[in-house]
Protein backbone atom coordinates (compact mmCIF):
# COMPACT_ATOMS: atom_id res chain seq x y z
CA UNK A 1 0.00 0.00 0.00
CA UNK A 2 1.33 3.47 -0.99
CA UNK A 3 -0.26 5.75 1.59
CA UNK A 4 3.02 8.42 1.28
CA UNK A 5 4.37 8.34 -1.85
CA UNK A 6 2.04 9.52 -5.50
CA UNK A 7 2.94 7.55 -8.76
CA UNK A 8 0.36 10.25 -10.41
CA UNK A 9 1.96 13.15 -12.59
CA UNK A 10 3.84 16.09 -11.13
CA UNK A 11 1.19 18.61 -10.79
CA UNK A 12 -1.35 18.91 -8.40
CA UNK A 13 -3.85 15.73 -8.13
CA UNK A 14 -7.21 16.59 -8.64
CA UNK A 15 -9.98 14.84 -7.63
CA UNK A 16 -10.93 11.56 -9.99
CA UNK A 17 -14.18 10.58 -9.92
CA UNK A 18 -13.13 7.22 -11.16
CA UNK A 19 -10.78 6.21 -8.71
CA UNK A 20 -13.38 7.88 -6.03
CA UNK A 21 -15.98 5.36 -6.63
CA UNK A 22 -13.65 2.60 -7.09
CA UNK A 23 -12.52 3.43 -4.08
CA UNK A 24 -15.64 3.06 -1.70
CA UNK A 25 -16.81 -0.01 -3.67
CA UNK A 26 -13.42 -1.68 -2.77
CA UNK A 27 -14.21 -0.04 0.49
CA UNK A 28 -17.60 -2.30 0.50
CA UNK A 29 -15.68 -5.62 -0.68
CA UNK A 30 -13.45 -4.89 2.46
CA UNK A 31 -16.30 -4.61 4.91
CA UNK A 32 -18.08 -7.46 3.16
CA UNK A 33 -14.98 -9.81 4.61
CA UNK A 34 -15.75 -9.80 8.61
CA UNK A 35 -19.00 -10.84 8.22
CA UNK A 36 -17.38 -13.56 5.12
CA UNK A 37 -15.14 -14.30 8.01
CA UNK A 38 -17.51 -14.90 10.80
CA UNK A 39 -19.21 -17.40 8.50
CA UNK A 40 -15.74 -19.06 7.69
CA UNK A 41 -15.38 -19.40 11.16
CA UNK A 42 -18.50 -19.98 12.09
CA UNK A 43 -18.81 -23.12 10.64
CA UNK A 44 -15.60 -24.86 11.17
CA UNK A 45 -17.06 -24.75 15.29
CA UNK A 46 -19.35 -26.76 16.58
CA UNK A 47 -22.56 -25.85 17.24
CA UNK A 48 -22.55 -24.66 20.54
CA UNK A 49 -20.13 -22.00 19.94
CA UNK A 50 -21.42 -20.99 16.52
CA UNK A 51 -22.98 -17.71 17.24
CA UNK A 52 -20.18 -17.22 19.57
CA UNK A 53 -17.92 -16.98 16.89
CA UNK A 54 -19.90 -14.98 14.28
CA UNK A 55 -20.26 -12.50 17.41
CA UNK A 56 -16.63 -12.38 17.50
CA UNK A 57 -16.21 -11.20 14.32
CA UNK A 58 -19.32 -8.68 14.32
CA UNK A 59 -18.14 -6.92 17.29
CA UNK A 60 -15.14 -5.81 15.75
CA UNK A 61 -17.18 -3.72 13.38
CA UNK A 62 -18.67 -1.90 16.03
CA UNK A 63 -15.32 -0.83 18.60
CA UNK A 64 -12.50 -0.82 15.93
CA UNK A 65 -14.85 1.94 13.75
CA UNK A 66 -15.63 3.94 16.60
CA UNK A 67 -11.90 3.70 17.44
CA UNK A 68 -10.74 4.72 14.65
CA UNK A 69 -13.19 7.65 14.07
CA UNK A 70 -11.95 9.02 17.42
CA UNK A 71 -8.18 8.32 17.46
CA UNK A 72 -7.36 5.29 15.43
CA UNK A 73 -6.75 6.92 12.18
CA UNK A 74 -4.42 9.95 13.56
CA UNK A 75 -2.31 7.24 15.05
CA UNK A 76 -1.78 5.03 11.76
CA UNK A 77 -1.68 7.73 9.58
CA UNK A 78 -1.09 11.28 11.29
CA UNK A 79 2.38 12.94 11.76
CA UNK A 80 4.73 10.73 11.99
CA UNK A 81 6.00 10.86 15.71
CA UNK A 82 9.92 8.83 16.00
CA UNK A 83 8.89 6.72 13.07
CA UNK A 84 6.81 4.93 15.55
CA UNK A 85 3.45 5.86 15.70
CA UNK A 86 1.46 9.06 14.05
CA UNK A 87 -0.82 11.90 15.78
CA UNK A 88 -2.78 14.55 13.84
CA UNK A 89 -5.41 16.69 15.69
CA UNK A 90 -7.39 17.15 12.44
CA UNK A 91 -7.77 13.26 12.53
CA UNK A 92 -9.34 13.17 15.80
CA UNK A 93 -12.82 12.19 15.61
CA UNK A 94 -12.25 13.12 11.46
CA UNK A 95 -13.15 16.59 12.43
CA UNK A 96 -10.62 18.36 10.70
CA UNK A 97 -10.68 17.13 7.07
CA UNK A 98 -12.83 18.88 4.32
CA UNK A 99 -14.93 17.52 2.11
CA UNK A 100 -12.85 17.36 -1.11
CA UNK A 101 -9.38 17.32 0.57
CA UNK A 102 -7.28 14.58 -1.09
CA UNK A 103 -5.18 12.22 0.20
CA UNK A 104 -1.80 13.71 0.04
CA UNK A 105 -0.62 12.62 -3.52
CA UNK A 106 -3.51 10.69 -4.75
CA UNK A 107 -6.68 11.92 -6.43
CA UNK A 108 -9.03 10.34 -3.65
CA UNK A 109 -10.47 12.36 -0.33
CA UNK A 110 -9.38 11.61 2.88
CA UNK A 111 -12.16 10.65 3.74
CA UNK A 112 -12.12 7.97 1.34
CA UNK A 113 -8.68 6.43 2.42
CA UNK A 114 -9.59 6.93 5.97
CA UNK A 115 -12.97 4.59 5.25
CA UNK A 116 -10.66 1.80 3.11
CA UNK A 117 -8.29 1.87 5.70
CA UNK A 118 -11.24 1.31 8.61
CA UNK A 119 -11.73 -1.66 7.13
CA UNK A 120 -8.45 -3.65 7.64
CA UNK A 121 -8.47 -1.97 11.11
CA UNK A 122 -12.04 -4.14 11.47
CA UNK A 123 -11.07 -7.21 9.70
CA UNK A 124 -7.59 -7.73 11.70
CA UNK A 125 -8.61 -8.36 15.41
CA UNK A 126 -11.59 -10.32 13.89
CA UNK A 127 -8.80 -12.96 12.43
CA UNK A 128 -7.64 -13.58 15.66
CA UNK A 129 -10.83 -14.65 17.03
CA UNK A 130 -11.03 -18.09 15.48
CA UNK A 131 -7.53 -19.44 17.48
CA UNK A 132 -9.50 -18.74 20.75
CA UNK A 133 -13.31 -20.44 19.61
CA UNK A 134 -15.51 -21.94 22.58
CA UNK A 135 -13.30 -20.79 26.10
CA UNK A 136 -13.32 -16.78 26.04
CA UNK A 137 -15.67 -14.83 27.37
CA UNK A 138 -17.50 -11.83 25.39
CA UNK A 139 -16.83 -9.20 27.26
CA UNK A 140 -12.97 -9.76 27.57
CA UNK A 141 -12.84 -10.26 24.19
CA UNK A 142 -14.58 -6.93 23.55
CA UNK A 143 -11.75 -5.22 26.08
CA UNK A 144 -9.05 -7.12 24.08
CA UNK A 145 -10.21 -5.89 20.84
CA UNK A 146 -9.95 -2.28 22.14
CA UNK A 147 -6.60 -2.41 23.69
CA UNK A 148 -5.06 -4.74 21.47
CA UNK A 149 -6.48 -2.22 17.96
CA UNK A 150 -5.06 0.64 20.52
CA UNK A 151 -1.48 -0.86 21.64
CA UNK A 152 -0.76 -2.86 18.03
CA UNK A 153 -2.86 -2.56 14.86
CA UNK A 154 -2.79 1.59 15.06
CA UNK A 155 1.34 1.78 15.59
CA UNK A 156 2.14 -1.53 13.15
CA UNK A 157 0.07 -0.07 10.34
CA UNK A 158 1.79 3.21 10.89
CA UNK A 159 5.01 1.43 10.69
CA UNK A 160 4.70 -0.58 7.39
CA UNK A 161 2.29 2.00 5.70
CA UNK A 162 2.39 5.33 7.39
CA UNK A 163 4.12 8.28 5.71
CA UNK A 164 7.51 8.08 7.95
CA UNK A 165 7.07 4.61 9.58
CA UNK A 166 10.29 2.91 10.42
CA UNK A 167 9.30 -0.02 8.39
CA UNK A 168 7.86 2.36 5.34
CA UNK A 169 10.98 4.37 4.88
CA UNK A 170 13.08 1.06 5.14
CA UNK A 171 11.77 0.06 2.06
CA UNK A 172 9.98 -3.32 3.38
CA UNK A 173 7.39 -4.03 0.43
CA UNK A 174 3.46 -4.76 2.03
CA UNK A 175 1.58 -4.28 -0.79
CA UNK A 176 -1.86 -5.11 1.43
CA UNK A 177 -1.01 -6.35 4.80
CA UNK A 178 1.08 -9.60 4.85
CA UNK A 179 2.25 -7.96 8.04
CA UNK A 180 0.28 -5.47 9.14
CA UNK A 181 -2.65 -7.72 8.99
CA UNK A 182 -2.32 -11.19 9.08
CA UNK A 183 1.12 -11.82 10.43
CA UNK A 184 0.00 -8.98 13.16
CA UNK A 185 -3.24 -11.21 13.83
CA UNK A 186 -1.95 -14.48 13.48
CA UNK A 187 0.91 -13.76 16.22
CA UNK A 188 -1.63 -11.98 18.42
CA UNK A 189 -3.29 -15.32 18.61
CA UNK A 190 -0.36 -17.33 19.21
CA UNK A 191 0.29 -15.08 22.14
CA UNK A 192 -2.89 -14.97 23.50
CA UNK A 193 -3.69 -18.68 23.46
CA UNK A 194 -0.27 -19.38 25.09
CA UNK A 195 -1.96 -17.25 27.76
CA UNK A 196 -5.49 -18.95 27.92
CA UNK A 197 -3.89 -22.60 27.79
CA UNK A 198 -6.50 -25.20 25.58
CA UNK A 199 -10.25 -26.16 25.23
CA UNK A 200 -11.40 -28.68 26.99
CA UNK A 201 -11.09 -31.93 25.52
CA UNK A 202 -8.27 -30.51 22.77
CA UNK A 203 -6.60 -33.62 21.36
CA UNK A 204 -9.08 -36.30 22.85
CA UNK A 205 -12.86 -35.32 21.68
CA UNK A 206 -13.97 -34.83 18.13
CA UNK A 207 -14.17 -31.43 16.90
CA UNK A 208 -15.03 -31.37 13.88
CA UNK A 209 -16.79 -28.33 11.47
CA UNK A 210 -20.71 -28.59 12.18
CA UNK A 211 -21.19 -27.23 8.82
CA UNK A 212 -18.72 -27.10 6.11
CA UNK A 213 -21.10 -25.54 3.65
CA UNK A 214 -21.16 -22.50 5.65
CA UNK A 215 -17.39 -22.89 5.73
CA UNK A 216 -17.46 -22.82 1.83
CA UNK A 217 -19.55 -20.02 1.85
CA UNK A 218 -17.51 -17.94 3.84
CA UNK A 219 -14.43 -18.92 2.14
CA UNK A 220 -15.91 -17.66 -1.14
CA UNK A 221 -17.19 -14.26 0.18
CA UNK A 222 -13.32 -13.80 1.56
CA UNK A 223 -12.42 -14.05 -1.72
CA UNK A 224 -14.80 -11.99 -3.65
CA UNK A 225 -14.01 -8.95 -0.83
CA UNK A 226 -10.57 -9.81 -1.15
CA UNK A 227 -9.78 -7.80 -4.41
CA UNK A 228 -11.05 -5.06 -3.09
CA UNK A 229 -8.74 -5.55 -0.53
CA UNK A 230 -5.93 -6.12 -2.74
CA UNK A 231 -6.14 -4.10 -6.08
CA UNK A 232 -7.81 -1.32 -3.80
CA UNK A 233 -4.48 -0.80 -1.97
CA UNK A 234 -3.01 0.96 -4.73
CA UNK A 235 -5.41 3.76 -4.07
CA UNK A 236 -6.58 4.07 -7.83
CA UNK A 237 -6.61 3.02 -11.27
CA UNK A 238 -4.02 4.92 -13.63
CA UNK A 239 -1.29 3.30 -14.14
CA UNK A 240 -2.71 -1.16 -13.83
CA UNK A 241 -0.74 -1.55 -10.48
CA UNK A 242 -4.09 -2.03 -9.38
CA UNK A 243 -4.93 -4.61 -12.30
CA UNK A 244 -1.80 -6.55 -11.88
CA UNK A 245 -2.80 -7.04 -8.39
CA UNK A 246 -6.28 -8.24 -8.91
CA UNK A 247 -4.97 -11.32 -11.83
CA UNK A 248 -1.90 -12.15 -8.93
CA UNK A 249 -5.00 -12.69 -6.34
CA UNK A 250 -6.96 -14.77 -8.95
CA UNK A 251 -3.92 -16.77 -9.63
CA UNK A 252 -2.37 -17.62 -6.32
CA UNK A 253 -5.76 -18.75 -4.54
CA UNK A 254 -6.26 -21.10 -7.12
CA UNK A 255 -2.68 -22.17 -6.75
CA UNK A 256 -2.97 -22.28 -3.55
CA UNK A 257 -6.06 -24.50 -3.35
CA UNK A 258 -4.94 -26.77 -5.45
CA UNK A 259 -1.15 -27.14 -3.88
CA UNK A 260 -3.30 -27.82 -0.22
CA UNK A 261 -5.71 -29.96 -2.10
CA UNK A 262 -2.57 -32.19 -3.59
CA UNK A 263 -0.72 -32.25 -0.42
CA UNK A 264 -4.01 -33.62 1.28
CA UNK A 265 -4.36 -36.29 -1.16
CA UNK A 266 -1.15 -37.27 -0.80
CA UNK A 267 -0.42 -37.48 3.17
CA UNK A 268 -4.22 -38.23 3.58
CA UNK A 269 -5.88 -40.15 0.60
CA UNK A 270 -8.81 -37.25 -0.14
CA UNK A 271 -9.45 -33.59 -1.17
CA UNK A 272 -11.79 -32.14 1.49
CA UNK A 273 -13.87 -29.00 0.83
CA UNK A 274 -12.60 -27.73 4.04
CA UNK A 275 -8.62 -28.49 2.58
CA UNK A 276 -10.24 -26.51 -0.92
CA UNK A 277 -11.54 -23.47 1.61
CA UNK A 278 -8.22 -23.64 3.74
CA UNK A 279 -6.03 -23.47 0.79
CA UNK A 280 -7.93 -20.59 -0.78
CA UNK A 281 -7.18 -18.53 1.97
CA UNK A 282 -3.79 -19.30 2.54
CA UNK A 283 -3.34 -18.18 -1.01
CA UNK A 284 -5.08 -14.89 -0.38
CA UNK A 285 -2.96 -14.60 2.58
CA UNK A 286 0.32 -15.13 0.75
CA UNK A 287 -0.16 -12.74 -2.07
CA UNK A 288 -1.66 -10.09 0.00
CA UNK A 289 1.59 -8.61 0.56
CA UNK A 290 3.69 -9.69 -2.64
CA UNK A 291 1.38 -9.71 -5.66
CA UNK A 292 2.15 -6.19 -6.38
CA UNK A 293 5.70 -6.92 -7.01
CA UNK A 294 5.70 -10.27 -8.48
CA UNK A 295 4.77 -11.59 -12.04
CA UNK A 296 1.27 -13.34 -12.64
CA UNK A 297 3.81 -16.93 -12.81
CA UNK A 298 5.40 -15.63 -9.72
CA UNK A 299 1.73 -15.54 -8.42
CA UNK A 300 1.32 -19.07 -9.10
CA UNK A 301 4.41 -20.34 -7.30
CA UNK A 302 3.74 -17.92 -4.29
CA UNK A 303 0.83 -19.54 -4.05
CA UNK A 304 1.72 -23.28 -4.50
CA UNK A 305 4.34 -22.64 -1.97
CA UNK A 306 1.79 -21.15 0.77
CA UNK A 307 -0.60 -23.99 -0.34
CA UNK A 308 1.62 -27.08 1.29
CA UNK A 309 3.63 -25.14 3.75
CA UNK A 310 0.06 -23.49 5.11
CA UNK A 311 -1.55 -27.66 5.24
CA UNK A 312 1.71 -28.70 6.81
CA UNK A 313 2.15 -26.01 9.83
CA UNK A 314 -1.34 -26.39 11.02
CA UNK A 315 -0.77 -30.13 12.27
CA UNK A 316 2.24 -27.96 14.81
CA UNK A 317 -0.45 -27.43 17.53
CA UNK A 318 -0.51 -31.22 17.91
CA UNK A 319 3.36 -31.71 17.91
CA UNK A 320 3.82 -28.20 20.45
CA UNK A 321 0.62 -28.52 21.96
CA UNK A 322 -0.89 -25.10 21.52
CA UNK A 323 -4.58 -24.79 20.71
CA UNK A 324 -4.60 -22.49 18.04
CA UNK A 325 -8.51 -23.46 17.47
CA UNK A 326 -9.14 -22.45 13.87
CA UNK A 327 -5.59 -22.56 12.67
CA UNK A 328 -4.96 -19.12 12.38
CA UNK A 329 -1.21 -19.24 13.38
CA UNK A 330 -1.19 -22.17 10.43
CA UNK A 331 -2.92 -20.11 8.38
CA UNK A 332 -2.46 -16.32 8.90
CA UNK A 333 0.59 -16.11 10.64
CA UNK A 334 2.33 -19.16 8.21
CA UNK A 335 0.81 -17.90 5.30
CA UNK A 336 1.74 -13.89 5.85
CA UNK A 337 5.44 -14.78 6.64
CA UNK A 338 5.96 -16.71 3.43
CA UNK A 339 4.12 -14.36 1.19
CA UNK A 340 6.65 -11.68 2.80
CA UNK A 341 9.76 -13.10 2.31
CA UNK A 342 9.13 -14.47 -1.00
CA UNK A 343 8.85 -11.38 -2.54
CA UNK A 344 13.07 -11.17 -1.73
CA UNK A 345 12.80 -13.66 -4.57
CA UNK A 346 10.20 -12.72 -7.04
CA UNK A 347 9.72 -8.98 -6.60
CA UNK A 348 10.18 -8.38 -10.49
CA UNK A 349 11.08 -4.31 -10.37
CA UNK A 350 8.69 -3.53 -13.12
CA UNK A 351 5.46 -3.40 -11.15
CA UNK A 352 4.97 -1.45 -7.76
CA UNK A 353 8.33 -0.29 -7.56
CA UNK A 354 12.03 -0.96 -8.77
CA UNK A 355 12.74 -3.43 -5.88
CA UNK A 356 14.00 -6.25 -7.62
CA UNK A 357 14.26 -10.16 -5.75
CA UNK A 358 17.13 -12.78 -6.03
CA UNK A 359 15.54 -14.41 -8.68
CA UNK A 360 15.43 -11.37 -10.49
CA UNK A 361 18.97 -9.98 -9.92
CA UNK A 362 18.23 -8.08 -6.72
CA UNK A 363 20.40 -9.91 -4.79
CA UNK A 364 19.47 -10.50 -0.91
CA UNK A 365 18.71 -6.49 -0.08
CA UNK A 366 15.02 -6.90 -0.45
CA UNK A 367 14.78 -10.14 1.60
CA UNK A 368 16.56 -8.87 4.27
CA UNK A 369 14.37 -6.33 4.44
CA UNK A 370 11.78 -8.59 4.07
CA UNK A 371 13.05 -10.53 7.09
CA UNK A 372 13.50 -7.48 9.29
CA UNK A 373 9.87 -6.53 8.85
CA UNK A 374 8.63 -10.30 9.51
CA UNK A 375 10.73 -10.41 12.97
CA UNK A 376 10.25 -7.17 14.16
CA UNK A 377 6.07 -7.08 13.41
CA UNK A 378 5.32 -10.84 14.85
CA UNK A 379 7.51 -10.30 17.94
CA UNK A 380 5.92 -7.11 18.78
CA UNK A 381 2.82 -8.51 18.08
CA UNK A 382 3.23 -11.89 19.93
CA UNK A 383 4.94 -9.84 23.44
CA UNK A 384 2.06 -6.93 23.66
CA UNK A 385 -0.97 -8.95 22.70
CA UNK A 386 0.08 -12.31 25.09
CA UNK A 387 1.12 -9.38 28.38
CA UNK A 388 -2.61 -7.80 27.41
CA UNK A 389 -4.32 -10.85 27.62
CA UNK A 390 -2.67 -12.00 30.76
CA UNK A 391 -3.90 -8.82 32.36
CA UNK A 392 -7.35 -8.95 31.02
CA UNK A 393 -7.21 -12.59 32.62
CA UNK A 394 -5.84 -11.88 35.84
CA UNK A 395 -8.44 -8.93 36.51
CA UNK A 396 -11.83 -9.70 34.71
CA UNK A 397 -10.69 -13.29 33.88
CA UNK A 398 -11.19 -14.30 29.95
CA UNK A 399 -12.12 -17.66 29.83
CA UNK A 400 -15.26 -19.20 30.99
CA UNK A 401 -15.56 -22.12 33.38
CA UNK A 402 -15.26 -25.53 32.24
CA UNK A 403 -18.77 -26.88 32.71
CA UNK A 404 -19.74 -23.26 30.73
CA UNK A 405 -17.63 -24.39 28.06
CA UNK A 406 -18.65 -27.98 28.34
CA UNK A 407 -22.27 -26.91 27.52
CA UNK A 408 -22.05 -24.31 24.81
CA UNK A 409 -20.63 -21.20 25.37
CA UNK A 410 -23.43 -19.57 22.93
CA UNK A 411 -26.48 -20.25 25.38
CA UNK A 412 -23.82 -18.74 28.75
CA UNK A 413 -22.97 -15.69 26.55
CA UNK A 414 -25.54 -14.42 23.88
CA UNK A 415 -28.63 -16.32 25.69
CA UNK A 416 -29.47 -18.17 22.53
CA UNK A 417 -28.68 -21.16 19.84
CA UNK A 418 -27.69 -20.92 16.79
CA UNK A 419 -30.58 -23.74 15.67
CA UNK A 420 -33.83 -24.10 17.02
CA UNK A 421 -34.56 -27.96 16.78
CA UNK A 422 -37.71 -27.26 18.87
CA UNK A 423 -39.90 -28.47 15.58
CA UNK A 424 -38.03 -31.47 15.08
CA UNK A 425 -39.98 -35.25 15.42
CA UNK A 426 -42.73 -33.48 15.40
CA UNK A 427 -46.38 -34.31 15.94
CA UNK A 428 -46.34 -35.00 19.84
CA UNK A 429 -47.79 -31.79 20.80
CA UNK A 430 -44.34 -31.35 22.88
CA UNK A 431 -41.63 -29.06 22.95
CA UNK A 432 -38.05 -28.73 24.99
CA UNK A 433 -38.18 -26.31 27.73
CA UNK A 434 -36.92 -23.03 26.76
CA UNK A 435 -33.68 -22.70 28.96
CA UNK A 436 -32.93 -26.82 28.35
CA UNK A 437 -29.50 -27.00 26.81
CA UNK A 438 -30.07 -27.82 23.25
CA UNK A 439 -27.07 -30.54 22.43
CA UNK A 440 -24.63 -30.67 19.43
CA UNK A 441 -25.67 -33.03 16.69
CA UNK A 442 -22.12 -33.91 17.01
CA UNK A 443 -21.86 -34.49 20.51
CA UNK A 444 -25.76 -36.24 21.23
CA UNK A 445 -24.51 -39.55 19.37
CA UNK A 446 -20.88 -40.92 19.73
CA UNK A 447 -19.21 -40.62 16.25
CA UNK A 448 -16.51 -42.70 14.88
CA UNK A 449 -13.16 -40.59 14.11
CA UNK A 450 -13.22 -39.00 10.58
CA UNK A 451 -11.52 -41.40 8.37
CA UNK A 452 -9.26 -38.16 6.59
CA UNK A 453 -7.30 -36.69 9.64
CA UNK A 454 -7.67 -32.81 7.76
CA UNK A 455 -11.20 -33.01 8.91
CA UNK A 456 -9.87 -32.61 12.37
CA UNK A 457 -7.23 -30.60 11.55
CA UNK A 458 -4.76 -33.50 12.89
CA UNK A 459 -2.78 -33.32 9.89
CA UNK A 460 0.40 -34.16 11.53
CA UNK A 461 -0.52 -35.44 15.07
Amino acid sequence: MPPGISTLAAETPTLSAANTGFMLICSALVMLMTPALAFFYGGMVRVKSTLNMLMMSFISMGIVTVLWVLYGFSMAFGTDIGSVVGWSGDYLGLSGIGVDELWDGYTIPVYVFAVFQLMFAVLTPALISGALADRVKFGAWALFITLWATAVYFPVAHWVWGAGGWLFEMGVIDFAGGTAVHINAGAAALGVILVIGKRVGFKKDPMRPHSLPLVMLGAGLLWFGWFGFNAGSWLGNDDGVGAVMFVNTQVATAAAMLAWLAYEKVRHGACTTLGAASGAVAGLVAITPAGGSCSPLGAIAIGAIAGVLCAMAVGLKFRFGYDDSLDVVGVHLVGGVVGSLLVGFFATGGVQSDARGLFYGGGLEQLGKQAIGVGAVLAYSLVVSALLALIIDRTIGMRVDEDTEIAGIDRSEHAETAYDFSGAGGGTGTRPSVTAPVAAPDEAVPTAPAKNPQQDRKVDA
